[in-house]
């Protein structure tokens, strides 16, 4: 099947490449499974004793950024791919060799428009992180702030680009050979990963993350997020102030360094639900490499390539999802899942509910377990979940075994609970309803607007219609009512500038 791929020459010699790596790991099973192949050369474990699971994410990992971003949103389809493979993807980084600074520095020099040297008062020759995508180095400014510079690999693009265009070529393919592939829906997940990977490539998508993340948390000292330095960034640069704390993995770690591992975990779960629940947009990825823990039992959030986008319909739907469980209501439970799947029938769905409230319903919730017989029970009624809903379900279930693993016993639901009421309070402030209020008295202004025309249009038709001449009282009657139309638009708009 892979014979018949359209290859430009530019890209024939990265597809070999792909294929050298699919043989070199024995993925032969896989790739006829997909459609790919019509041999099913190899065995589900090859001569060092590797799982397919495990050579796949390897193979992943050593094809570069485009495939491990592959795998790490098929890591999130729990709806679709069994527990073995979903904690196998989990587990890929994007680990690359350290480059020298001397390789590096004419695109540096680009992106700056002069030497680093110039540039800042000191800076690092030697790398102080590395990943597939980019190299870090530190740097002192003229100021005396100390910043990190996050420099983008050379000719990375391309590359990434070129990997674009034969996956696009392989999803067409998977899509009309396999019915078992078709389930994924390969070419919406192309679509998604070809958002993530060109989003990622642009630095400043990163940056004006960050600024929208610090901003929406400019009354919570709790929150660190790194300024960026906009004077210096760019496209393939950026460059945001270097933060040093402590990685949430171990409670003695945290400890050592005056940190309450309790606290720690209250606030990680109040970031976490207000970013999701309340501000509508959060970290996407909060691991333990994503976050840091300062003195004062503070948390910094790092690295924002990848945001998720909460809508407040989602989140209504979530808080329903969580309601029904507490209150072990599988009737609310099934309209929740029916919205979400787009099943044709409620039935299966209505059984699916029992489960879940027989199993988790009425105390304490334990997520984890919740979104893994979820998940599970939609794969069995071969039912699709949204992408953004499991973007929520993922980074819920990341932080939760982060702040178990720091707090034993950290109970995610009290947290939940708790953030209710921060919900409440939100909605009843004065900066939720002014735009909605501000948007209400605009549609009253532009009905008044065409309240002539519409009212000519009306008196046309029933004087086409209707033998009934229209009388004078008739028509102040209705003058009457778009006035009074008009002042509340008025009224409205006026409440709503007060309010903002």
């Amino acid at each position: 099947m892979l014979k018949t791929l359209t290859v430009a020459a530019r890209d024939r010699n990265r597809l070999a490449e792909i294929m050298r790596v699919a043989s070199r790991f024995g993925l032969g099973v896989l790739l006829s499974r997909l459609g790919l192949s019509s041999t099913d050369a190899g065995d589900e474990r090859d001569g060092d004793g590797l799982s397919l699971q495990r050579r796949t994410r390897l193979a992943l990992e050593e094809l570069g950024p485009t495939f491990v971003k592959l795998g790490q949103i098929l890591a999130t389809r729990a709806d679709l791919l069994p527990p073995q493979w979903i904690a196998e993807l989990e587990t890929l980084h994007g680990q690359a060799p350290v480059l020298n600074f001397e390789d590096l520095r004419p695109f540096v020099e680009q992106a700056l428009g002069q030497p680093p040297e110039d540039a800042f008062a000191s800076f690092d020759y030697k790398a102080f992180a590395a990943a597939s995508m980019a190299q870090v180095h530190r740097a002192t400014l003229h100021d005396g702030r100390e910043v990190v510079l996050k420099i983008q690999r050379p000719g990375i693009r391309p590359r990434m680009e070129a990997d674009l265009r034969l996956i696009a070529q392989l999803a067409t393919i998977v899509e009309a050979a396999s019915a078992e592939a078709r389930r994924f829906a390969p070419s919406a997940m192309l679509r998604q990963l070809a958002a993530a990977v060109l989003e990622e490539l642009d630095f400043t998508n990163e940056g004006r993350n960050a600024d929208s993340l610090r901003a929406d948390f400019a009354e919570d000292s709790r929150v660190v997020v790194p300024a960026i330095h906009w004077q210096w960034s760019s496209v393939t640069l950026l460059v945001m102030d270097y933060v040093a704390g402590v990685s949430p993995r171990s409670a003695a770690d945290l400890r050592a360094a005056g940190i309450d591992p309790a606290a720690i975990a209250a606030v990680g779960a109040d970031i976490v639900l207000d970013m999701v629940m309340i501000n509508g947009r959060f970290h996407a990825d909060p691991h333990p490499g994503n976050l840091l823990c300062l003195p004062g039992n503070r948390i910094a959030l790092l690295d924002l390539g990848m945001i998720g986008h909460v809508s407040p319909r989602r989140r209504q739907e979530f808080l329903s999802f969580l309601q029904s469980l507490a209150s072990s209501d599988p009737g609310q439970l099934a309209d929740v899942l029916l919205s979400w799947s787009g099943a044709a029938s409620r039935e299966p769905l209505r059984v699916a509910a029992e489960r879940l409230v027989a199993r988790h319903g009425g105390g304490r919730l334990v997520l984890s377990a919740v979104v893994v017989d979820f998940l599970a029970l939609m794969r069995e009624e071969g039912l699709t979940m949204p992408p953004d809903l499991l973007l929520i379900f993922k980074a819920l279930v990341t932080i939760d075994g982060v702040l178990t693993a720091i707090e034993p016993n950290f109970d995610l639901s009290a947290a939940m609970r708790s953030a209710s009421r921060r919900i409440i309070a939100a909605r009843l402030s004065p900066d939720h309803w002014a735009p909605i209020l501000q948007a209400f008295s605009w549609e009253l202004m532009k009905l008044g607007d065409d309240a002539p025309r519409l009212l000519r249009a009306a008196v046309r038709r029933l004087e086409a219609e209707t033998p009934m001449p229209i009388t004078a009282a008739n028509l102040v009657s209705a003058s009457r009512w778009i006035a009074a139309a008009l002042v509340i638009g008025a009224a409205m708009l006026a409440v709503a500038l007060v309010v903002r």
